[in-house]
C-alpha cells in the first residue's frame, strides 16, 4: 500500500552511491521521482534504470530530480552505475528506514527480506506526494506515462 496522494512526504537522508548525503528537503524546489527497485543488477531492475537514462532529459525537463532506491549497498549501486551508465544517483536505503517509511518493503521476495517493491513515487515542489504506485509484482515497473503526466501537471 503506497502513501497517501496529497500527504507530505517523510523527510530522509541516504548516501548516495557517490558516498553523498543526499536530503530530500534540501531538494525542495524542485520536483522530485524517487524509483525504489527490489535489487541491483538483476534483469527487470536493469531494464527500468536503462530506460529512465535514456529518457532522463524528458525528466529535467519538467523540473524533476530523479533518484533510484534500494537496499543495496552504496558499493554494490556504484558499480552496477558505472556497468550500466546511469546519469542519475542511486541511493542505498541499506538500513531499510526509508524503505519502510514510504512503505515499499517486501517481507520476502523469493527468499530475500526486506528488499524494496518496485514503486514510484513523485512528490512536488513543496513536499507533497503528488503520485505513489507500489507494486505487489517486482516484474511491473511503474507507468512513467502517467508519472510523466502527473510531472506536466505540476509545470
Amino acid at each position: 500500500m503506497a502513501l497517501a496522494v496529497g500527504s507530505q512526504a517523510p523527510d530522509f537522508t541516504l548516501k548516495s552511491n557517490k558516498m553523498q548525503d543526499v536530503k530530500l528537503s534540501d531538494l525542495r524546489g524542485n520536483n522530485v521521482l524517487l524509483l525504489f527497485v527490489p535489487l541491483a543488477f538483476t534483469q527487470v531492475c536493469t531494464g527500468e534504470f536503462c530506460s529512465m537514462r535514456d529518457a532522463l532529459k524528458d525528466y529535467e525537463g519538467l523540473n524533476c530530480k530523479v533518484f533510484g532506491i534500494s537496499t543495496d549497498s552504496p558499493f554494490a549501486l556504484n558499480a552496477w552505475a558505472e556497468k550500466e551508465g546511469y546519469n542519475f544517483p542511486l541511493l542505498s536505503d541499506f538500513n531499510k528506514t526509508v524503505s519502510s517509511q514510504y512503505q515499499t518493503l517486501y517481507d520476502d521476495l523469493m527468499g530475500f527480506k526486506g528488499v524494496c517493491k518496485r514503486s514510484a513515487y513523485v512528490i512536488d515542489k513543496e513536499g507533497k506526494i503528488r503520485y505513489a504506485s507500489v507494486s505487489e509484482d517486482a516484474r511491473k515497473v511503474p507507468n512513467f506515462e502517467e508519472i510523466k503526466a502527473c510531472l506536466k501537471q505540476l509545470q
